[in-house]
């Protein structure tokens, strides 16, 4: 089994913001892929499904970003699941929109989703599939850019890009990485 995490905030008024961009391509991979209903479990939001072959449980932390381990650690713990068995969808600021990048391990780059699950796991040697949303220009603008919503121009990359990982998804489940993000990128390469 394997256990695809969507890294995001719970509530309503928050879910079109970039920050939440993790939570969306769940959404968009269960539904493509007729996972089960969304129910609650581990503090999360949980829905069954298999994608090329491998069955799959994607959870969506309630847990707030800065806690997202909290909802993680419990759900890996009850399928004895190991770190290489889990793949976090985030957003990343220093990849430009629409760019997917997906690696195993590394820092949290000072993303607070990323970091709970490292200390709550007790390792940062998971998958991660980073979901570019660029970058404001500075520092300072980083927190209200990502808890910003996406602008009605994003529509023209976004919707496609998670399209793309959703139809991409069975060679991530296969683990083929570098497979996921060519086919990706072939699918998005029309997408200004």
């Amino acid at each position: 089994m394997l256990l695809w995490v969507g890294l995001g905030n719970p509530e309503p008024g928050m879910a079109r913001q970039r920050h939440n961009i993790g939570f969306m391509a769940l959404d968009v991979i269960a539904s493509r892929h007729g996972f089960s209903p969304w129910r609650q479990r581990f503090r999360g939001l949980v829905a069954e499904g298999t994608v090329g072959g491998e069955k799959v449980l994607a959870l969506k932390p309630m847990t707030y970003m800065n806690d997202s381990g909290q909802s993680v650690q419990p759900a890996a713990a009850f399928y004895k699941l190991e770190p290489a068995a889990i793949t976090a969808f985030h957003d990343e600021l220093d990849l430009i929109p629409g760019k997917i990048r997906v690696k195993r391990g590394g820092g949290a780059a000072g993303h607070n989703g990323l970091r709970s699950m490292d200390r709550m796991l007790g390792s940062p040697d998971y998958w991660r599939v980073r979901l570019g949303i660029g970058h404001p220009g500075s520092k300072e603008r980083v927190l209200g850019y990502v808890l910003g919503d996406f602008a009605k121009a994003d529509v023209a990359w976004l919707v496609p890009t998670l399209d793309a990982v959703a139809d991409s998804a069975a060679l991530l489940a296969a683990g083929k990485p570098e497979d996921f993000m060519t086919k990706v990128a072939l699918l998005t390469q029309d997408v200004s």
